[in-house]
């Protein structure tokens, strides 16, 4: 059975890089009737902070991407010790006891003379009374040995990999303080919880080729794996510093739409156009792993915004009538309101906003030459209900009066009513108009 993973850190907001990897492993997932773990990669106590595993649980629900089960690492150290003994007693995990200190001078000498930056294998030449001695000195950290040779997979987007093992540090497995390292805690999870598939970024491609060896010495067979593109800025710039404002909580804040986001983020990247889809199921679908490329993704947050307008556009009357609620449109009203502003909403948000428009009055606005006419159209213009022909007598009846026509005569008038220079249909607004219309400034 295919069982896929997403495993954040709880040490931030989900950003709109990371949704890559959750959407991909969960169409995976799903378009192979499989599971879909979420697995929180909570090892550093330090860092990780509850209100972000619950912020990921909330991006996640908002977007429709549901998992099997969820898992936790920090409540896995019973399975990471077990997985540390066998290989210690395999020979392939031991005991090192450099400071970060002394560790990074080693590495300066290395590249000063021109060397990759590898660590040496001093530990593996201690003797057991130098160890003793050492344990009593200062605490250690484990590392795992790696065969030398060539590490190789054949990528789901990238291709065939082939990495010189002997180019590659060995992995830290646990650190001095006890905390266990991703490489480490991720491969014993991928290998006990069956998981068979994983897309994550091509900046995991060396974590890849050291798991792939971990996988194998804990006796499992590693999963499929796939490194889709880095995201960068429309004009090619890193991402790094404008992730705080690319999170999902933010975008899901300014009122961008759950499908909007999946639609876009499902093929930017591949060979498939941008497409809108009506649900998660059709983003399912539509997924190809195989049409992503390698080459860095390009991606415009601007991108969101029609999209969202489309989305919103969509959207029947059921599926927005609790929005329309909590503005307080009458339910009665609700339908008429909905198929006159469905197409004219940039966000959700705006609805109350008309509706405020619409029951309280009093937003008009007029340029200084056309006050007159305003004046003229206000006395023409009899106090609601209004009917689906208002709009139309009443303009018809100020063309004859003043012989305005045209953008003269239809703009003050709709900058009378909204306060806004664009909008929905008037006709279709006049209907929905609980007050009569007023001007914002007092005088008329």
């Amino acid at each position: 059975m295919t069982v896929t993973r997403f495993a954040p850190s709880p040490t931030g907001w989900i950003h709109i890089g990371n949704l890559r990897a959750a959407l991909f492993n969960y169409a995976i997932a799903r378009q192979q009737g499989g599971t879909f773990i979420l697995r929180i990669d909570d090892t550093d106590p330090v860092r990780s902070r509850e209100e972000y595993v619950e912020g990921i649980r909330e991006d996640l629900t908002w977007l429709g991407l549901h998992w099997d089960r969820e898992e936790r690492q920090s409540a896995r150290s019973a399975a990471y010790e077990a997985a540390l003994r066998r290989l210690a007693e395999a020979g392939r995990a031991y005991e090192c006891f450099e400071t970060p200190v002394e560790l990074d001078l080693k590495r300066k000498k290395q590249l000063s003379m021109g060397r990759p930056p590898v660590y040496d294998r001093a530990a593996l030449r201690l003797s057991e009374e130098e160890k003793a001695r050492l344990r009593a000195e200062r605490p250690s950290h484990w590392r795992f040995r790696l065969d030398p040779g060539r590490i190789e997979w054949e990528d789901g987007i990238l291709g065939p990999i082939s990495i010189d093992a002997e180019s590659v540090s060995d992995p830290v497995l646990r650190k001095e303080d006890g905390q266990w390292l991703y490489t480490f805690a991720s491969s014993v999870d991928d290998a006990e919880m069956g998981v068979t598939d994983i897309v994550r970024g091509a900046d995991h491609v060396t974590n890849t080729a050291t798991q792939i060896q971990i996988i194998r010495a804990l006796g499992a067979e590693p999963p499929r794996f796939a490194h889709h593109s880095l995201l960068t800025g429309p004009q090619g710039e890193g991402l790094s510093k404008r992730l705080g404002t690319l999170s999902l909580r933010d975008l899901r804040a300014r009122g961008v739409e759950p499908m909007a986001v999946l639609s876009l983020m499902a093929r930017l990247g591949s060979s498939d156009p941008v497409e809108l889809r009506d649900s998660v199921e059709e983003i399912v679908a539509g997924f190809r792993l195989g049409s992503f490329g390698a080459a860095p993704t390009k991606f415009d947050a601007e991108d969101l915004w029609p999209l969202t307008r489309a989305a919103i556009a969509r959207k029947g009357a059921d599926a927005v009538d609790p929005v329309l609620a909590a503005a307080g449109v009458p339910e009665a009203l609700r339908p008429a309101f909905w198929a006159a502003l469905r197409e004219n909403l940039s966000t959700m948000a705006e609805a109350a906003d008309w509706w405020a428009i619409l029951s309280r009055g009093g937003v008009g606005i007029a340029a200084e030459e056309d006050r007159a006419f305003v004046a003229e159209a206000l006395s023409r213009l009899p106090d609601p209900p209004y009917g689906p022909e208002t709009w139309a007598e009443w303009t018809g009846a100020l063309r004859e009066a003043t012989g305005r026509k045209g953008r003269a005569l239809f703009q003050p008038l709709r900058r009378l009513v909204t306060g806004r220079d664009a909008g929905p249909d008037m006709a279709a607004l006049m209907p929905l108009l609980q007050v009569k219309p007023s001007l914002r400034e007092a005088g008329l």
